[in-house]
């Protein structure tokens, strides 16, 4: 760091993003982007407004607004827009959490969660999973503190039902609920519905995974029209063209495409539950996942020996050093074909140690 770097932020640690290594071609199951190309209607859309890019983009995302309206049954002042689902939980930490409001999630999690709330000075406290991963939603109740859970969660892919997240919801009613619903798409039930029973409830999405941009950087945040007042204004006061035209466009054009999305989604969980049977009969144990990736350990070869020789021999997967999870590594649910590209690769590891 540098002699003017703000003492505040001395003992900052960075979220860590997935390896993009350029050193040789993978088979990339590392950062749970999807296999799919992205819909044509959306590609076309966006390079339509390539055309237009000399002008700011709309600010109030207008035409993206209506369409996502349309797709879910929202009213627009139900929605904010944000440059990815990252950005509108950087929102709800800054809006929603102080000194009198401490952060709580999992100490197993989305790793950016813990960052969020450095990099704001907040207070945070992290409760611990049970011991087959899953959250222990009594700790919740009544914890009086702003709540932030993965639904699923990540990177072990189980998710809470809606009715637990309701339960947390009524018993923190002075404090906001933020689900994070990157995966929910996969197989999980969305909390969506239950914004309008429960105005301390918001719930976050992205277009990265289901459909396929990733790249395009897009989410948003579905809640009370009182707390996505409160979003926007922090989204005003920190970058009112946070989605820039592109984007906006291919937006429109992926929601104009949902069968498409409906198809890709239905790939990969029949990919997950293919990839999932094999690895048992390989001797794995994983948890029950319902997002695009899985949660897997052997038992006789450790987490970061099949991490490295898999990157070894071209296929990346993602590996964590947290003692609880280190004899893990999440697999990105890709195509068929690279399923069995990463389980030919895995029986070689394996053979190799056994």
């Amino acid at each position: 760091m540098s002699r003017f770097f703000s003492q505040k932020y001395s003992a900052l640690e960075p979220y860590t993003p997935g390896e993009q290594p350029r050193d040789m071609k993978y088979v990339k199951l590392n950062t749970n982007e999807s296999p799919f190309p992205t819909s044509q209607k959306a590609v076309r859309a966006a390079a339509e407004a390539a055309e237009r890019l000399r002008l700011y983009s709309d600010p109030e995302c207008t035409l993206l607004t209506e369409k996502l309206c349309e797709v879910y049954g929202l009213a627009r002042d139900e929605v904010v827009f944000t440059n990815g689902s990252d950005e509108i939980l950087n929102f709800a930490f800054m809006a929603y959490c102080d000194a009198e409001h401490p952060a709580a999630f999992p100490n197993i999690t989305y790793g950016f969660y813990p960052v969020f709330a450095a990099v704001n000075l907040l207070p945070y406290e992290e409760l611990p999973l049970r011991e087959d991963f899953t959250i222990d939603t009594e700790a919740y109740l009544g914890i009086h503190k702003t709540v932030f859970l993965a639904n699923p969660n990540a990177p072990t892919g189980i998710a809470l039902r809606p009715e637990e997240i309701a339960r947390i919801a009524e018993s923190n009613p002075d404090n906001v609920v933020v689900v994070d619903e990157a995966y929910v798409d996969f197989g999980a039930e969305s909390c969506l519905p239950l914004t309008r029973k429960y105005e301390n409830l918001l719930v976050a999405q992205t277009f990265s995974k289901s459909r396929s941009m990733a790249g395009a950087r897009l989410g948003f945040g579905v809640g009370n029209p009182a707390l996505i007042r409160d979003l926007n204004t922090i989204r005003y006061s920190t970058n009112p063209y946070n989605i820039n035209s592109m984007t906006l466009a291919a937006g429109v054009g992926v929601l104009s495409d949902e069968e498409y999305t409906r198809k890709n989604c239905l790939a990969i969980r029949e990919n997950r539950a293919f990839a999932a049977e094999e690895l048992k009969k390989l001797g794995f144990t994983m948890t029950d996942s319902l997002a695009n990736f899985l949660f897997a350990r052997h038992p006789a070869v450790s987490g970061e020996t099949i991490y490295r020789e898999l990157k070894a021999k071209g296929v990346l997967v993602r590996h964590f050093t947290k003692p609880e999870i280190c004899e893990y590594n999440r697999i990105t649910v890709g195509t068929r074909e690279q399923m069995q590209i990463l389980l030919d690769k895995v029986k070689e590891v394996l053979e190799e140690h056994l």
